[in-house]
C-alpha cells in the first residue's frame, strides 16, 4: 500500500483568549494585547540566570526600556512609545533567546521574529516598517536596560557589561526599578501602560483630524 501524505508539523499556539496564532504565517487578527503582556510576563530575560526571587521578565524588561526613553527622548510621542512596548512583544510566541544562541540560529529566527512583529504592529496601528531613528531610539533603550539588568542581576562586572553593551549615559539620579517583579504584576503593569499609550495616542490623532 502506498505511504500516506504526511501531515504538516502544527505551526500555531493557542493563546488564552483562545486565538490561534500561526507562527508562519500570523495574522493581525489572532493578536491581542492581554496574550502579549499574561505571555512576556512569564517570559524570564537572561535565561532566568538572574538574583532574586522572581524572574526578571521581558513585561519587566519592556516597561524598563520605555522608563529609560522617556527620560533620554523626552519629547517622544506616545504613539513612539507604543513601538517600545511592543518591540520585544514577538517573544511571548518564541520565547526570549540569549543574543549567542541568536547567532547561531541565523536567518530563519530573524525572519519568524520579524514576520510576527510586523503582525503585531499592524494590529496596534505601529506603521510598518518603522523609522531608522525610532529604531536606532530603541536599540538604545535596549542596551542600557542591558547593561543595568547586567550588572544588577545578571552578575556581569561593569567593565564586561560595558563592552557588549556600552556605558549608559543621561540617566544621572533616574530611579530604575531592577527587584523582579511577580508575573502578575509585571503583567498588570505592562497592560496599565500600554492601555495609557494607546489612550493617548488616540487623542492625538483625534486632535489632528
Amino acid at each position: 500500500m502506498p505511504d500516506r501524505p504526511t501531515a504538516p508539523p502544527r505551526a500555531w499556539q493557542r493563546m488564552l483568549s483562545g486565538r490561534r496564532l500561526d507562527l508562519l504565517d500570523p495574522s493581525p487578527l489572532d493578536v491581542e494585547i492581554a496574550d502579549i503582556a499574561h505571555g512576556l510576563a512569564r517570559v524570564a530575560r537572561w535565561n532566568g540566570q538572574t538574583i532574586g526571587s522572581h524572574a526578571f521578565s521581558v513585561a519587566q524588561h519592556t516597561l524598563l526600556v520605555d522608563r529609560i526613553i522617556d527620560t533620554t527622548v523626552p519629547d517622544m510621542a506616545a504613539s513612539g512609545h507604543v513601538a517600545v512596548m511592543l518591540h520585544d512583544a514577538p517573544e511571548y510566541v518564541i520565547g526570549d533567546l540569549i543574543s549567542p544562541f541568536k547567532v547561531l540560529l541565523g536567518g530563519r529566527y530573524r525572519e519568524i521574529e520579524q514576520r510576527l512583529l510586523d503582525a503585531i504592529h499592524l494590529r496596534f496601528g505601529v506603521k510598518t516598517p518603522i523609522t531608522a531613528k525610532l529604531k536606532a531610539r530603541i536599540k538604545a533603550g535596549d542596551r542600557m536596560a542591558a547593561y543595568f539588568e547586567a550588572t544588577t542581576l545578571a552578575g556581569f562586572a561593569a567593565s564586561e557589561a560595558a563592552k557588549f553593551f556600552g556605558r549608559p549615559r543621561g540617566l544621572s539620579g533616574v530611579d530604575l526599578d531592577l527587584d523582579p517583579w511577580p508575573a502578575e504584576v509585571a503583567e498588570q503593569r505592562f497592560l496599565e501602560r500600554f492601555a495609557t499609550l494607546t489612550e493617548m495616542t488616540d487623542q492625538s490623532r483625534e486632535s489632528r483630524t
